[in-house]
């Protein structure tokens, strides 16, 4: 009789699986595994050695940490493997130097995550060079781009073997443990020969509090506080890094890919679990975290509990998240402050109705002034207000509308980014049904709604009014709230040589790229 050794090591069919305690069962041999963050790298930003950098081997970069790697690591350790993290934002591991460790090392296991569309070019060339430095070792992709084209991408990039679609805490140590019967993998997408195989979908996960914190001590980076700009700006040098207390997000905006890839529920730790992390966070000395939750004001119950146990528990850490304006936790506002909550960011998008209405916003004007006006009011430090321009229907009315918009509502600081359409959103899907984009060909393709839409404006006159709202927005802040501009200049300052600082000011004047929301770790805006 065969036993497949996944059946063996199945953590589904071993009730003593350990949840974070680490404790209980464990594999009856360990192997060496390589995750690996490949970043699309105009969304690194190193900073200079006189200005934070680390002269041990550490790295100051202006990005988010990469908590999907970060949170699937304790997970393999706890089944006795020797894991290794790579973020190839690290000068010194770029593709070329994995490869060569890869060489090297000879892992079992290679781990690809990436977040979005932008990053895939880089995710087959490590792939490639990769499988050359180890043609024997398989190498396993995941990801949000990763989960919506695994089909495609086995077609596309012959260097990558198999691709987990969804989340990983469960999909990945079987995944280790079945790779002679990878059938037996539910949410995976594999080749068996020449064929492509999909396995049955993999149930979202409902118990988020079985799995341990993620590993935030690994790796060699510091990861500097900054602004999601175009630009990115530095907001401080306190210690930083990312949480995530949620998953998910309800509503079905049609530029986000969010409900697809996680059915449309919205999940979450609870608010003990969620006070265990920031208490570790705390007596590792982080001060400065921002929750990337796609909905954090999702739930006022649940924001109270966290609030209040920052509070009682008097941490040292101040924090930032995002969320829509029309959340019932706007009411919990005044407590978030009294917890330290320093910033603040609303995915506002326009500020015409008819155009919020286009996108599926399933919000109003007036929910945006309000919330706004109670961020404010309470003394949030920071607002950040998400605009897109470009979107179908919009006329040159609209977009200088926004602008206007904008200058009403007091914003610390903002972003007007093109609209931009993937595979995954719901426009995209409008787009295919109405012959505009080629499903099978166009998959991997990252389309501004200029270039593909009638109904969009096209790309030279969206530029030429956004340099015009630009202009009237500056002249506003400076003339309207001179004290509040130079604050905030101030403040950008601290950190940023002025050279930098004038990039940073010149940069809505240049060329538009698509929205650069879809850079962030699980942290598009609402």
């Amino acid at each position: 009789m065969v036993i497949h050794i996944c059946e063996l090591f199945n953590p589904h069919k071993d009730a003593a699986y350990p949840a974070h305690k680490g404790q209980g069962f464990r594999r009856m041999f360990s192997m060496k595994i390589f995750l690996i963050d490949v970043r699309d790298d105009h969304f690194c930003h190193i900073l200079p050695a006189k200005r934070g950098n680390k002269q041990n081997g550490r790295v100051s970069i202006m990005a988010f940490p990469p908590l999907g790697i970060q949170t699937l690591a304790p997970i393999l350790r706890q089944q006795g493997h020797d894991v290794r993290l790579f973020d190839t934002c690290h000068p010194a591991m770029k593709a070329e130097d994995i490869a060569e460790i890869a060489r090297k090392d000879t892992p079992g296991v290679i781990g690809l995550s990436s977040l979005s569309i932008t990053a895939y070019k880089y995710v087959k060339n490590t792939a490639a060079l990769l499988k050359a430095a180890a043609p024997k070792t398989p190498i396993i992709a995941g990801g949000p781009f990763a989960t919506m084209n695994a089909v495609y991408i086995l077609r596309d990039c012959s260097a990558i073997d198999s691709v987990g679609r969804g989340e990983g805490e469960d999909l990945l140590p079987e995944f280790v443990n079945c790779l002679h019967n990878l059938a037996a993998v539910d949410g995976l997408t594999w080749r068996k020969g020449s064929e492509i195989v999909e396995n049955r979908a993999r149930p979202a996960i409902h118990d988020l509090d079985q799995y341990p914190y993620p590993d935030r001590t690994s790796l060699p980076i510091d990861y500097i506080e900054s602004l999601p700009l175009e630009m990115p700006a530095v907001l401080s040098l306190d210690k930083f890094c990312t949480m995530q207390t949620s998953r998910g997000c309800p509503f079905r905006c049609i530029y986000c890919d969010i409900p697809a890839l996680n059915g449309g529920k919205w999940r979450s730790h609870s608010p003990p679990y969620v006070l265990g992390e920031m208490q570790q966070l705390h007596d590792q000395g982080y001060r400065s975290i921002y929750l990337t939750d796609d909905h954090f004001l999702m739930k006022e119950k649940r924001i109270k509990e966290i609030c209040e146990g920052i509070i009682e528990k008097k941490f040292a850490f101040h924090w930032g998240c995002e969320g829509r304006v029309d959340s019932v936790g706007v009411s919990q506002l005044p407590l978030m402050v009294k917890a330290n909550c320093r910033a603040l960011a609303f995915g506002i998008e326009s500020g015409t109705q008819k155009n919020l209405d286009r996108l599926k916003k399933h919000q109003t004007l007036e929910q945006v002034q309000y919330a706004i006006g109670q961020a404010k009011k309470h003394g949030v430090e920071n607002i950040h207000g998400f605009f897109v321009i470009g979107c179908p229907d919009e006329t040159e009315f609209d977009i200088l509308e926004s602008f206007r918009f904008a200058a009403t509502l007091g914003l610390d600081s903002f972003g007007f980014n093109r609209l931009c359409v993937y595979r995954g959103t719901p426009l995209w899907k409008e787009y295919v049904e109405r012959g505009l984009i080629d499903d099978a060909r166009d998959w991997s393709q990252l389309f501004r709604c200029a270039e593909v839409d009638p109904t969009a404006l096209p790309s030279e006159v969206v530029h030429r009014i956004r340099k015009k709202g630009f202009k009237m927005l500056f002249t506003h802040m400076i003339l309207r709230h001179p004290l509040k501009t130079f604050t905030l200049l101030r403040k950008f300052g601290r950190h940023m040589s002025m050279a930098d600082l004038i990039k940073l000011l010149a940069t809505p004047f240049r060329k538009l790229n698509c929205p650069n929301r879809l850079q962030l770790q699980d942290g598009s805006s609402q």
